[in-house]
């Protein structure tokens, strides 16, 4: 009997140190039964320690990427992340809304792990305007949930993230879905993420998890849930699977020896064993 595995592409940057943009979710596409392709939207000289240096693909060459790709490869859902800037923002937009694939999730990149800027302070109204509306899933942490708000109140609570959660959908045009992920929220004992689709909350909480090896948790949630809804019934039971993955992945990460900064989580934690 064929097996059909949905096509998954990444829309990202490059890290070198494989911990977080399209290398990183690759590994988590592939991890969760997705063929992953990529598109390349930025190099960086970066490690677990810090960025030094950004240098943007030209926008024609990622707008050729994408065009490429799907003229030839049936895409069944598409992850964002690192765009860097208005101008390609505004292509990815334009190039997602011709070839329509059937889930984009959106994952809004704005700060490295290491606290370095990865988008400028211009392209999050751009943001904003071309690629909210056409995201399925949108996926920011609470200091992107505040920027993307115009920093109208500070998230520190979960009653605040349930407005947030209202206020991004709202933002999105009162379509598709909210995932809102609490890591930064201040407490001790569980972290907690909410998914909103508009009438129902669903909150996820797991334990938090002693480890430094953080970096690219974003890029790997995103990625897992761009290769589950094509897998899934239904979208909650997507993000379900996708939180589940990102927990094992993040308490097997201590098994890693990446770098000294923060290290990357063990993508391949079903695969690889002692």
């Amino acid at each position: 009997m064929e097996t059909k595995y949905p096509n998954v592409v990444s829309i990202a940057g490059v890290d070198p140190s494989g911990g977080a943009g399209v290398l990183a979710d690759i590994k988590t596409i592939s991890a969760n039964g997705a063929y992953a392709c990529g598109v390349v939207t930025a190099l960086t000289a970066q490690n677990t320690v810090g960025v030094t240096g950004v240098f943007p693909i030209p926008v024609e060459m990622v707008k050729k990427q994408i065009d490429t790709l799907f003229e030839d490869v049936h895409i069944d859902a598409v992850k964002i992340g690192m765009l860097f800037d208005s101008e390609l923002i505004q292509t990815v937009a334009e190039a997602l809304n011709r070839w329509k694939p059937a889930y984009i999730v959106l994952d809004p990149v704005m700060v490295a792990k290491s606290g370095d800027a990865l988008l400028k302070d211009e392209a999050v109204q751009a943001l904003k305007q071309y690629l909210l509306p056409i995201a399925t899933v949108i996926t920011p942490n609470l200091p992107e949930a505040e920027v993307l708000l115009d920093h109208q109140y500070k998230i520190d609570s979960e009653e605040k993230m349930r407005q947030a959660c209202v206020d991004l959908w709202k933002l999105k045009g009162s379509s598709g879905y909210v995932y809102l992920k609490g890591g930064h929220l201040d407490q001790d004992s569980e972290a907690i993420d909410l998914f909103y689709d508009g009438v129902f909350f669903k909150k996820y909480s797991s334990p938090r998890i002693e480890t430094k090896n953080t970096h690219g948790t974003g890029c790997a949630l995103s990625s897992a849930m761009a290769a589950l809804l094509p897998q899934c019934k239904t979208v909650r039971k997507a993000m379900k699977k996708a939180k589940k993955f990102m927990d094992e992945a993040i308490a097997h990460s201590n098994e890693l020896s990446v770098g000294h900064g923060h290290g990357p989580i063990k993508h391949f934690f079903k695969y690889w064993k002692y």
